[in-house]
């Protein structure tokens, strides 16, 4: 699954179109390396989103089957990490 929309599916953005943006401002990276919209996401991946206020890192746990996921299952997909 495209990097752009595996944010959107599990919920990390709000829409794929802010994801995009993310990407092609070079504020997201996978696995320390910028990442472009086509990159595809495999499990295990890293993805580090650099904000103003600081990063937030994110490991993959599993690729959604549908276009988005329920917010209750976000914790299945995505894991958060310090």
């Amino acid at each position: 699954m495209r990097v752009d929309k595996w944010l959107s599916a599990v919920n990390v953005v709000k829409r794929r179109t802010i994801a995009t943006d993310m990407l092609k401002s070079g504020v997201v990276l996978i696995n320390d390396m910028k990442a472009k919209a086509s990159k595809d996401v495999k499990l295990g991946d890293k993805i580090t989103i650099e904000y103003l206020k600081g990063a937030k890192h994110y490991e993959v746990l599993q690729i959604p089957t549908t276009k988005t996921i329920p917010k209750s299952q976000k914790e299945d997909y995505v894991k958060e990490l310090s």
